[in-house]
């Protein structure tokens, strides 16, 4: 195996992986979302979250959970391709896949230190925050780089077709 392909953690051994980076002392961020169309907006944010801690861990949502959330046109790439991709970048430590609506379950597994979103989100809308508060964590937002959105990106190219 890879290093990439180690970055992709089964939630069967999540709480190792998780139990020796807190005993390590790292500072572990979470973070979750579709990421679909991977673009520059996704890089910029995912490299502000790791800048808030030590361990970078993402929960993905799987095929079944997009479709759920954006609707049956999506995702344009599967949850092995997009596993791929994140695990591939130097800011991401670990991405796991969830399958349900929201990612409260693998917060409460996870227990970070510090929960992240965009800045498009309220702390009050934000799945986990009161988890992650109540456990002595922070929960904080980050801007969007401004000019990139996967929903535009799938508007163009059906534009173009």
């Amino acid at each position: 195996m890879n290093r990439t392909h180690n970055k992709i953690i089964a939630q069967a051994d999540l709480n190792k992986v998780i139990d020796r980076w807190k005993e390590e002392g790292q500072r572990i961020v979470f973070t979750n979302g579709c990421f679909d169309l991977l673009h520059p907006g996704h890089i910029d944010y995912l490299e502000q979250a790791k800048g808030k801690g030590d361990k970078l861990v993402i929960g993905l949502n799987t095929d079944r959970s997009v479709s759920e959330i954006k609707g049956p046109e999506r995702p344009i790439n599967n949850e092995k391709f997009r596993s791929i991709l994140l695990a591939a970048l130097d800011c991401v430590d670990a991405v796991i896949l969830f399958d349900e609506s929201t990612p409260l379950q693998l917060i409460k597994q996870v227990k970070p230190h510090i929960l992240v979103k965009g800045s498009d989100y309220e702390l009050s809308n934000i799945v986990g925050a009161n988890d992650v508060i109540k456990s002595g964590g922070k929960v904080e937002t980050i801007p969007f780089l401004e000019g990139y959105s996967s929903t535009q990106i799938i508007e163009k190219i059906k534009s173009k077709t």
